[in-house]
């Protein structure tokens, strides 16, 4: 009986293996973007299983760029130097001090990734948008206010990241870009990683987040949305079906699709090898935002409208 339940279990992960070849030979030779933030960054166990997604999707043929965050490190290091965290509609107040502290944080962020990568036989570098002048932005105002070295990519020179890719190594990158006198500007990193997929040309942009996608109830579990179109994307924005957290970033997801990146994803970056559900089987997990019209939004439009 032993040797049967073995059996079964190999014939499993064999059946597994083949179901995931379509997928494999599909996004094979493809760009995909990873923005790596939320939960996933800060429980050594998680940020281990996304990884080995990462690795695993590089190994068999995607090729990957990871585009980081940290800001929950660094308003706990604000916090270290006397000074408390501000924010406005979501924008980090970074004076000089703070801009300083930032770079410093995603720098050791970055490195970690990198470290990271290289016991998984993966060769990875670690960039921020200051390499090669990779990121040129110009200041971001919140509510009409400067609030400082915050910045809005206006231009992304894509020659090192391909550069990079060609040599098969994976891209980590910190958001900081190069400002009008190439001084260093903080930038949200859900915004980078959108301008940087859109700019590569990338298959995929995945979102990893603390929720489990979109919902048409976020109190109510039954009503995650597993895909929506650009159609549906915009109508929740303007119906206000989405709000907090979630509205910048499925405008993120909008203009990306409008730029012309095939798939985006919000995916729970809490569930293990989420990655590797959402890529190789056919359910999936979270939402996926696709270019091309969706079937079936009628029953749920009926749910939001009724």
């Amino acid at each position: 009986m032993k040797m049967e339940n073995y059996m079964k279990e190999e014939m499993l992960k064999a059946q597994t293996l083949i179901e995931a070849l379509p997928f494999i030979q599909k996004f094979n030779g493809k760009k995909i973007v990873v923005k790596y933030g939320g939960s996933a960054m800060l429980d050594e166990d998680l940020k281990y299983s996304v990884l080995k997604d990462v690795a695993l999707l590089k190994l068999i043929g995607l090729k990957p760029i990871i585009v980081h965050g940290g800001g929950k490190e660094i308003s706990k290091w604000v916090r270290m130097s006397g000074k408390e965290p501000e924010f406005i509609n979501g924008l980090r107040v970074t004076d000089k001090d703070t801009m300083e502290i930032a770079e410093m944080v995603l720098f050791k962020v970055n490195q970690a990734l990198v470290g990271m990568m290289g016991k998984l036989g993966i060769k990875a570098v670690g960039l921020s948008g200051k390499d090669a002048e990779m990121l040129r932005v110009e200041k971001k105002l919140a509510a009409g206010k400067d609030i400082g070295y915050v910045g809005q990519i206006k231009e992304v020179d894509t020659e090192l990241l391909e550069a990079l890719i060609e040599d098969d190594f994976v891209p980590v990158i910190s958001p900081i870009g190069l400002g009008e006198n190439n001084e260093g500007y903080n930038i949200n990193a859900d915004d980078t990683a959108c301008a940087i997929a859109t700019a590569v040309g990338a298959e995929k942009l995945v979102f990893l987040t603390d929720i489990e996608g979109v919902f048409i109830d976020p109190t109510d579990k039954r009503t995650l949305i597993p895909e929506m179109d650009l159609d549906m994307a915009h109508e929740f924005v303007e119906k206000g079906v989405v709000g907090g957290g979630m509205l910048p970033k499925l405008n993120n997801c909008i203009q990306a699709i409008e730029n012309g990146v095939a798939r985006v994803h919000i995916l729970d970056g809490r569930v293990e090898h989420c990655l590797l559900l959402e890529f190789f089987t056919e359910k999936g997990i979270g939402t996926a935002i696709l270019k091309e019209p969706i079937f079936g939004k009628d029953d749920i439009y009926e749910k939001i409208y009724r």
